[in-house]
């Protein structure tokens, strides 16, 4: 599960996430500086011709060679979202969701140039192979690809592809949602084709649509999105939005359990019943300058957002995994004592506000 949201305006373009993955794996800021064409490269279980990178930085789950999100030099965002696809899922290894979102961010300069490079890919090699260590999880994604003017929503099903502009902006989460909207698609997806209709129909959309309103509340935000309403979003527990950077807010705790209603399912996810948030990052995208990004560790509601301006040089606490690992702790302890975490939200006020300001 992940959610993923962007919002473009006069100024620029806001893309934030939540990457969702099992509570245990590491997830690490990583720079990969760029490279000259020549030679070959290495994805998760294909070695491809490298025509050359940009410089990037993933945020990168550290068994995987490729990032559930990230930004490179030019001002380019993209991440990806699990989807439940209706086709077999037994191809051989190829390309996985992760794989495409740095290889966007390597190969384009901007948004069209990033969509461009990943759909030749994935119509040359297709997905397949597991996208989780030491199980066999094979999936399809979808993509949030964005730029300071704009980007797409991409959408796959194998080798199959379908992408819509976003306009003023919106969110994806683990779902397609493009439906017919499309304005460009490969070859062999006909006019008029939903995208809905790749749906696996024995997965309930419920969980994905929850997150969704919280996510599509807040890029309709009507006084616009900046990079703190999108940090209060990316904290959402099922009740509103709250944790804006810089203020004392009265947090609602982590839910312990899936109601009925699929309520515990949250932007801000928590428990051993579905994936926990392990890395979140906000970036601006600029129309004049260069990208600006906040990024935590771990969980979104106890973890302190660290800025950014210099791509290639991450906070120390945003590459270790010693201190990953502690951020992990915290999270388990606001999960077995909820009443820990209006402290830790108080005790971020300071950091947050100089890192926001």
């Amino acid at each position: 599960m992940c959610d993923t949201l962007a919002r473009v305006g006069p100024d620029g373009t806001i893309f934030a996430k939540n990457s969702d993955r099992p509570r245990d794996e590491v997830q690490l800021l990583v720079w990969s500086p760029g490279r000259p064409a020549g030679g070959e490269m290495r994805t998760q279980y294909l070695t491809l011709p490298d025509p050359g990178a940009h410089g990037v930085l993933l945020s990168q789950p550290t068994w995987l060679w490729g990032a559930e999100h990230g930004v490179n030099e030019h001002g380019v965002a993209i991440g990806n979202e699990r989807v439940y696809a209706r086709r077999s899922l037994d191809d051989e290894p190829a390309l996985i969701g992760m794989d495409l979102v740095r290889l966007g961010l390597e190969r384009g300069a901007t948004a069209d140039e990033a969509l461009a490079a990943m759909v030749e890919l994935l119509e040359a090699h297709g997905q397949g192979g597991s996208c989780r260590q030491d199980t066999n999880d094979p999936y399809d994604s979808s993509f949030l690809i964005t730029d300071a003017h704009g980007g797409w929503v991409l959408e796959t099903c194998g080798r199959s592809w379908a992408a819509m502009p976003i306009g003023a902006g919106t969110s994806i989460s683990n779902r397609y949602s493009i439906g017919d909207s499309w304005t460009r698609a490969s070859a062999d997806v006909p006019a008029g084709t939903s995208t809905h209709d790749w749906h696996d129909d024995r997965v309930d959309l419920r969980r994905a649509d929850h997150r969704l309103a919280a996510t599509r509340s807040c890029v309709a935000h009507t006084d616009g999105l900046d990079p703190a309403t999108a940090v209060s979003a990316l904290r959402d527990h099922g009740r509103g939005r709250w944790g804006r950077p810089g203020t004392a807010d009265h947090p609602h705790p982590p839910p312990t359990e899936a109601g009925d209603d699929f309520s515990g399912f949250t932007v801000c996810m928590h428990g051993d019943w579905a994936a926990t948030t392990t890395a979140s990052m906000v970036v601006s995208l600029p129309r004049a300058g260069a990208p600006t990004v906040w990024a935590c560790a771990g969980s979104p509601c106890v973890g302190t957002y660290r800025r950014i301006d210099d791509l290639a040089a991450p906070p120390a606490e945003l590459t270790d995994a010693d201190a990953w690992k502690r951020a992990a702790a915290r999270r388990d302890a606001v999960e077995q004592d909820p009443g820990r975490l209006a402290a830790i939200a108080a005790g971020r006020v300071d950091d947050e506000r100089a890192a926001f300001a």
